[in-house]
C-alpha cells in the first residue's frame, strides 16, 4: 500500500492551486529525468517520486481545457468581470467547466508508473471514487459512454445530468488536475456555459438530488475513504 500526501488547501484562488500542482509535478518529473540519465532501465518502483492528493474549493471560476471551445463560454469578458467570475485557459483535457464554493475539487498528483501506465484506467478509477462517494447518500452514479465524468440517469433521454466533471493532464506518467464534485454548489453558474461542451444535458449536485444541503466535510471525508480504497493507498497529512 503506497502512501499519498494529503493536503486540504481550503478555499484557494484557482491560479495558486494550479501553480502548486505544477511545482509538485515538476519535482517528480525532475527526479525521473535524473534517474533516466543515470540508468535508462531504472526501477520505477524505487524512484523517490512522491504522490499527493490535494482537496480544495475555488471562488467562482470558469476553466477551459486545452482542446475546449471558447464559444462554450456564453459570457463576455466584461460580463465575467462584472459578476466576479475568473476565467483561465488550462492545460488539462476536457472542455469548459465551473469551479465554485461548496464543490469538492480534487487534484491527485500521482506517479502512475508506480500504479499502472494506463490513463483510461486512471480516469475510470477517479469516476469510481465519485460513484462510491455519492452512493453513501443514496445517489446512483454512472458512466456515460464517450463522456468522462459521473452522471445520473445517463441512459434516460432528457434526464441525463452530470454531477462530477473530470479533466486531467499527465506528463511522464505524473498526473495533475482532476475532478470537481458538486455538493452544495450554486448551479446557476452553469447557465453561463455549455458544461464540458455537451449540449442539452443538465448539471446537478448532491444538494439538488437529495433535496437538502449536505454536510460538506462529511462528504469530503467519505470521498477520502473511497480514494484510499479505490487506489489502494494510505492518505497521510
Amino acid at each position: 500500500m503506497q502512501a499519498v500526501n494529503y493536503k486540504d488547501l481550503g478555499i484557494i484562488e484557482y491560479k495558486a492551486a494550479w501553480d502548486y500542482q505544477e511545482s509538485l509535478l515538476q519535482q517528480n518529473v525532475d527526479l525521473k529525468t535524473a534517474a533516466r540519465k543515470e540508468n535508462s532501465n531504472y526501477d520505477t518502483g524505487a524512484l523517490p517520486t512522491r504522490h499527493y492528493f490535494l482537496i480544495c474549493e475555488h471562488e467562482p471560476v470558469y476553466t477551459l481545457g486545452k482542446s475546449g471551445n471558447i464559444n462554450h463560454v456564453l459570457m463576455s469578458k466584461e460580463e465575467l468581470a462584472k459578476n466576479g467570475i475568473s476565467f483561465f485557459n488550462t492545460n488539462r483535457g476536457g472542455d469548459i467547466t465551473f469551479h465554485g464554493l461548496q464543490q469538492i475539487v480534487g487534484y491527485p498528483i500521482l506517479d502512475l508508473e508506480k500504479f499502472y501506465t494506463d490513463i483510461g484506467r486512471y480516469l475510470r478509477n477517479l469516476e469510481e471514487v465519485i460513484i462510491n462517494t455519492i452512493a453513501a447518500n443514496g445517489i446512483i452514479g454512472e458512466r456515460s459512454k464517450g463522456e468522462t465524468g459521473v452522471w445520473i440517469e445517463p441512459g434516460v433521454r432528457g434526464r441525463e445530468r452530470k454531477i462530477c466533471a473530470i479533466g486531467v493532464r499527465c506528463s511522464r506518467w505524473i498526473t495533475m488536475h482532476g475532478f470537481a464534485l458538486n455538493v452544495n454548489t450554486d448551479l446557476r453558474y452553469f447557465n453561463n456555459i455549455i458544461p464540458c461542451g455537451i449540449q442539452n444535458k443538465q448539471v446537478t449536485s448532491l444538494e439538488k438530488e437529495v433535496g437538502h444541503k449536505l454536510n460538506y466535510d462529511e462528504v469530503k471525508d467519505e470521498l477520502k475513504r473511497n480514494f484510499e480504497k479505490v487506489f489502494d493507498v494510505k492518505l497521510q497529512e
